[in-house]
């Protein structure tokens, strides 16, 4: 098994719920990409990385997902050096499947995609409110501030599955069963494991 994962895909898909629980239970590194690229914004604003640019939010996204990949599989290959194992478990919103295989494909680590393909905007909107705490970014911001953010969403969902299909990259649909998808995902990068499960299925 590699020694590191990235979990990426959409927002408020479980990234994080999932990296901290990887990190908790198998004792890898968890770095949070979202916050790095907050520093690059408020910092290093010439490098382009903004999440604020006027672009649409598909538009920014494939703006921060090819700036930022390159980024990650610097990191990856830095990391080799450390020697730590298991090593990190990088969550990751801005990375979109073929920006991962053009730059991190072959790096020493796996990847896992959570995505919302599967439900309509409003039922995406319906399952966020329902599930929203204090922590989360979106906790109290308008529902129409929601509704808009879960359009896109699903939009990318769909783009993120289109393309892991189309690359033969891991994807979970988290919209339903969350627990159930957790559970199995724990068990695809158990380190006694020897090696990560590599089904690239969607689970219902």
């Amino acid at each position: 098994m590699k020694n590191n994962i990235i979990v990426a895909g959409v927002p408020r898909a479980g990234k994080s719920t999932i990296s901290r629980l990887l990190s908790k239970r198998y004792g890898y590194q968890h770095i949070s990409m979202d916050t790095i690229i907050a520093g690059f914004e408020r910092c290093f604003p010439e490098t382009g990385v903004n999440t604020y640019q006027g672009l649409s939010s598909m538009d920014t996204l494939r703006v921060i997902s090819g700036k930022m990949a390159p980024f990650v599989r610097a990191m990856l290959d830095s990391a080799g050096t450390c020697g730590f194992e298991p090593g990190m478990v990088l969550d990751m919103y801005q990375l979109l499947p073929e920006d991962y295989d053009r730059y991190i494909r072959g790096a020493n680590c796996e990847i896992v995609y959570l995505i919302t393909s599967d439900v309509t905007p409003e039922e995406r909107f319906l399952i966020q409110k329902r599930y929203d705490t204090e922590r989360d970014y979106t906790y109290g911001r308008p529902d129409e501030e929601l509704r808009e953010g879960a359009e896109y969403i699903v939009e990318q969902s769909l783009l993120i599955k289109e393309q892991c299909e189309a690359l033969g990259l891991p994807y979970y649909e988290t919209a339903r069963e969350r627990e159930r998808v957790f559970q199995r995902i724990m068990k695809e990068f158990d380190p006694s494991k020897g090696s990560a499960g590599t089904d690239t299925r969607v689970i219902p």
